[in-house]
């Protein structure tokens, strides 16, 4: 039987359901969202003289989280438009609606009973071959599927989603015992290309993969903290980014999560468990306290931090009064910093004969030793467990990748040193002679499986640019971009200067990459794997040229970025760009004149000049309103006033897409482009665009004139800044800045609808950009930012 999904269904409207259901509708797939209905009126509906039979009442709990979707953040809708395909309703009136849906996903209390009898009810209305999943975080999914029809425990498995869904990348995928092969295999598939998630198969074990270990590791973290007297800021400053985990570390990680929530998920796992694992899961004393007193995190505005005023305050566990928080401050931190890469880091820190190392140290030990013990019970490879805590959690570093990191052979020695006992799968990689759990191979990586070495899976989608180039090698490169061949005719340039921001070495790379691409390739992808996509022009080059006065570089640098992004918009052969993350000022005006733009889901992309004093310099004006103007209907009368008007505000107010999306609505974006949900598929997907625009005979779009507003729109959109300025919305500068935009939007000193070329807009834009990178005013916000990553008021 093959499988579809089309249309789904999301049972429980909760923070998780609804987010869920959100991300269902991000991705184009219609959902009914039903929860239960309520015995009593709210305070409004009495006041409204409704009755527990209206519609609004029995729909409330759902139609109340849609209200809810619009207000959250991070945002779980990509645009809000994305609302219309949520449908709420309720489990009386609307559960013969099941019987339209492909996918159910039950997302009610963590309840084995009432799970099950929801799930007779849906037994007896849902169509044969229906996919019914739930997103418990730790019930035996065989449990829940007991005593339901044969077709029903067919398609029956965990879906585990973790929160936010639309952010984070892990889902976990528990079978039960009678789940068809099949189905799972399905749900691999549409979960990586369809839902953009990095897709593990768990098994159903207490709480699974990332929450069993990422549980057991928080509370050796807890216990480390007291029996040392290490202090909780002290904790979180070495248990973050110094090792690869998130800025949020331990403890505003669990503030973040919510105390009650990580209560239920611990005794989940100490329910189910015994002996010397048992006593892990049983949380400490302080923390019961805690959610007694109900300081359980973010959501009470108190829990292991507090923010009183403007300073950041921590607990303290002894008298449970809160303190001024502290950090940890030794001198393997500073080694660390030094190292290149997060292995030496590690290293480094983890063998420290410091405070620093000895935290570290005896938190790692043990949390690699039950990962290990853990191997074969709660997945089948270190593969499926490595990527739950990188996807789930935000490591950097799996467990086991992390063991290979600090030397296996080192890090067991002193285990044994120190009496614990070592697990048997650790043992035999180290008498087969191995030494680290994961190896390269002549194809690509590959892990141990207890007996010898195995390919790590790849989906064909997921192009790792490291891996390909150390395989195929580079046609060119420079301190700031690599051109590859990336097979089938397609080339990739690849952006990897600091911060991927655009220097001249870029934009001779541009350069070069589209005449090889004209001569010798179908055409070309502009794309990269760094941190973001690419987060503008190199400002500190640009401040030191103009705090030199040079200003004649300085033109020809604007000059030639503005002609790099010309010769990409009339490249004889198709350029796709691959943008992601942060796309701001010149990322995005690389975009701009692409051919097609094949952007990540999570896409945060605006021409971002003005919080610096400047407006953009590489064609990113011309660009955004010619993009405006082509995203217009055939045959409408144009009204060239509005497009100005939108394009000014946003680049005045110098706004940022949260989402491809919402780039889209913005029209950085146009509805030809296209959206890859999965960032790992990102460069495939791009190069697919490359390709199919080249084998329908891709052509070089003529030149031609734009339209402009001239003089009467200058006048309408200056009118417009300076009401912003007399009502205090934007300073002195700020107007200055918004003057010389709108003079170059508007085209000058012409009439209104006369036809400009390309490059006198350009002249326009140059001319603007130069004369404002020589005012101090400028130069001080671009010291500020470079300073300090915020913009300055001035």
């Amino acid at each position: 039987m093959s499988y579809e999904i089309k249309k789904a269904a999301v049972i429980g409207s909760g923070v998780m359901g609804s987010g869920i259901a959100a991300h269902l509708a991000n991705i184009g797939i219609p959902v009914v969202l039903l929860d239960i209905v309520p015995n009593q009126l709210s305070a409004d509906e009495e006041k409204k003289g409704l009755t527990l039979e209206h519609p609004a009442v029995r729909n409330r709990m759902a139609a109340g989280a849609l209200k809810k979707l619009l207000k959250q953040k991070p945002a779980p809708l990509a645009v809000k438009s994305n609302l219309s395909l949520i449908t709420p309703g309720n489990l009386e009136d609307d559960l013969d609606k099941l019987k339209d849906v492909d996918w159910i996903i039950e997302v009610i209390v963590e309840n084995l009973d009432v799970k099950k009898s929801l799930y007779e009810k849906i037994d007896g209305v849902r169509k044969p071959g229906t996919i019914i999943t739930s997103n418990t975080s730790g019930i035996s999914i065989n449990a829940m599927a007991e005593g339901r029809s044969e077709d029903f425990q067919k398609h029956f498995f965990g879906t585990h989603f973790f929160n936010p869904p639309r952010y984070l990348k892990l889902l976990e995928v528990i079978p039960s015992k009678t789940t068809a092969p099949e189905v799972i295999e399905f749900m691999q598939e549409f979960g990586e290309d369809v839902l953009g998630k990095g897709v593990v198969i768990a098994k159903d074990t207490p709480n699974f993969i990332a929450n069993r270990i990422g549980t057991y590791g928080l509370l050796i973290t807890l216990r480390e903290m007291q029996e040392r007297g290490y202090t909780i800021g002290e904790v979180d400053s070495v248990t973050g980014p110094l090792i690869g985990r998130p800025k949020s570390a331990t403890f505003r990680t669990l503030d973040v999560v919510g105390l009650d929530t990580f209560m239920h998920v611990a005794k989940n796992v100490y329910d189910q468990t015994e002996g010397e694992e048992q006593k892990v899961f049983e949380a400490p004393a302080f923390m019961k306290k805690m959610v007694e007193n109900g300081w359980i995190g973010a959501k009470n505005k108190q829990g292991f931090f507090q923010k009183k005023d403007k300073e950041i305050l921590e607990l303290d566990p002894e008298t449970m009064e809160y303190r001024p928080a502290g950090k940890l401050k030794t001198a393997s931190q500073e080694l660390a910093k030094q190292q290149k890469g997060l292995s030496a880091k590690m290293k480094t820190l983890v063998y420290a004969d410091d405070r620093t190392g000895e935290l570290l140290w005896n938190v790692l030990s043990p949390t690699l030793r039950y990962s290990a013990e853990l191997h074969g019970e709660i997945a089948d490879d270190i593969v499926a467990i490595d990527n739950a805590m990188k996807w789930g959690f935000g490591w950097e570093q799996g467990p086991f990748e992390t063991w290979d990191a600090i030397g296996v052979e080192k890090s067991v020695a002193r285990m044994k040193e120190e009496g614990h006992e070592v697990p048997a799968f650790v043992e035999q990689l180290l008498a087969g002679g191995n030494e680290t759990f994961y190896r390269e191979g002549e194809d690509g990586l590959l892990y141990f499986d207890g007996e010898g070495y195995k390919p790590v899976p790849v989906n064909d989608k997921a192009i790792d640019l490291k891996r390909y180039k150390k395989k195929h090698g580079v046609i060119k490169k420079n301190s700031g971009a690599s051109l590859i061949d990336l097979g089938d005719g397609i080339a990739l340039l690849e952006f990897h200067s600091r911060s991927n921001a655009i220097g001249l070495d870029i934009l001779q790379m541009i350069n070069f990459a589209v005449d090889e691409v004209e001569k010798n390739f179908k055409g070309l992808v502009i794309g990269n794997q760094g941190k973001n996509f690419c987060v503008g022009a190199n400002l500190g080059m640009i401040l030191m040229e103009a705090q030199d006065d040079n200003i004649f570089e300085l033109d020809f640098t604007v000059r030639t970025f503005q002609n790099a992004m010309m010769k990409i918009k009339y490249s004889s052969k198709p350029v796709v760009v691959a943008p992601f993350g942060m796309s701001l000022g010149g990322g995005a005006e690389v975009a701009l004149p692409a051919a097609h733009v094949q952007a990540s889901m999570e896409t945060y992309m605006g021409l971002v000049e003005a919080g610096v004093g400047l407006i953009p310099g590489g064609g990113g004006n011309m660009g955004l309103y010619a993009k405006h103007l082509k995203g217009l209907p055939e045959g409408v009368d144009i009204d060239l006033q509005n497009v100005a008007t939108k394009v000014f505000e946003t680049i005045a107010m110098a706004k940022v897409s949260t989402s491809a999306a919402e780039a889209r609505e913005s029209n950085f974006l146009n509805f030809v482009d296209g959206i890859s949900v999965n960032p790992d598929h990102l460069i495939w997907d791009a190069k697919q665009a490359a390709l199919g625009l080249a084998q329908k005979g891709y052509t070089a779009p003529k030149r031609e004139k734009i339209p402009v507003t001239g003089e009467p729109g200058y006048a309408t959109l200056l009118l417009g800044a300076t009401g912003m300025h007399l009502s205090g919305y934007i300073s002195d500068y700020d107007l200055k800045i918004a003057t010389k935009l709108a003079y170059v939007l508007s085209g000058g000193k012409v009439p209104y609808g006369t036809e400009v070329d390309e490059q006198y807009l350009l002249d326009l834009e140059r001319e603007a950009f130069l004369s404002l990178v020589a005012e101090p005013k400028t130069q001080q916000r671009m010291q500020h930012m470079l300073v300090k990553g915020k913009p300055l008021r001035n």
